[in-house]
């Protein structure tokens, strides 16, 4: 089986059943759409277990030159969007298409001699002229949920598009930990310290290119001071008075998701 990632600045292909029909990643030994020479196609060989069934399918992977329009059954959607429509394994497909592609397009050059690279395996890239090796490297980076209490601790970043409040993360550093990474944010952006930090999962970021890691944490000492350059509002909120927050594509949104259902969980145990 092949599964087609076709993707143009940020929107993916989708294939879709009916006026009301989900939407699906394209399958086919064909592409769905009529390529151009130019499009590099990237076939990547993948293994999934779903509901206990073990495949071995072809992915493969293009950057659309424009977006299409006008054929029936198919749609582009932008790739968070699709989240809410694709399965999960089909969104972690959709998402390693787009990182693969972002990743392609900024490693054209060798950076120690500046020769075109050359593709050597389905994930990595050499230098025919002197060698060197690439592989792709998310960057990785942290986020972290805090509570006080009853409540949690909820800000508002100066490059969110919309009104929603999110959860305080940045980008690891050279030389330091996952840990000492989250220690650091809290005190660059909110000024504040914690304990109990405890890891909670980890999420692909394709955003471009990023893999979030999440953590868990009291409060510990400190008042609120917000990092200007980084936050526009931030503090402490209940249950009951959220302010929006992230949609269900991200971590972030689980992290927040799992402290809500807190008290469930702790009247069921009861």
């Amino acid at each position: 089986m092949t599964i087609w990632s076709c993707l143009c600045a940020g929107d993916i292909l989708l294939r879709r059943e009916g006026a009301d029909g989900a939407f699906s990643l394209p399958i086919g030994d064909e592409p769905p759409v009529a390529l151009q020479p130019w499009n590099i196609v990237t076939t990547i060989k993948n293994e999934s277990i779903v509901n206990s069934q073990f495949s071995i399918f072809n992915l493969k992977i293009v950057r659309l030159d424009k977006p299409v329009v006008g054929v029936e059954g198919l749609e582009m959607m932008g790739l968070r969007k699709s989240h809410a429509v694709l399965s999960p394994e089909e969104y972690q497909l959709a998402s390693k298409a787009a990182e693969l592609i972002y990743w392609d397009q900024n490693t054209k050059y060798c950076g120690v001699c500046g020769a075109p690279t050359k593709w050597m395996t389905d994930i990595s890239k050499k230098c025919p002229e002197c060698g060197k090796e690439w592989w792709p490297s998310p960057s990785t980076a942290i986020i972290v949920r805090v509570t006080r209490g009853e409540t949690i601790l909820l800000v508002r970043a100066r490059n969110f598009r919309s009104n929603h409040y999110g959860l305080v993360a940045g980008f690891l550093e050279t030389g330091e930990s996952l840990e000492q990474c989250v220690e650091r944010e809290l005190r660059e952006e909110v000024g504040i310290s914690v304990k109990n930090l405890k890891y909670f999962g980890s999420q692909p970021w394709p955003f471009p290119f990023g893999l979030m890691v999440g953590f868990t944490a009291d409060y510990a000492d400190g008042e609120i001071h917000l990092q200007k350059e980084e936050l526009t509002e931030g503090g402490w909120f209940t249950r009951d008075n959220l302010p929006p927050i992230p949609d269900k594509a991200s971590i972030a949104r689980r992290l927040i998701d799992d402290w809500l259902m807190r008290d469930e969980r702790l009247k069921m145990r009861d």
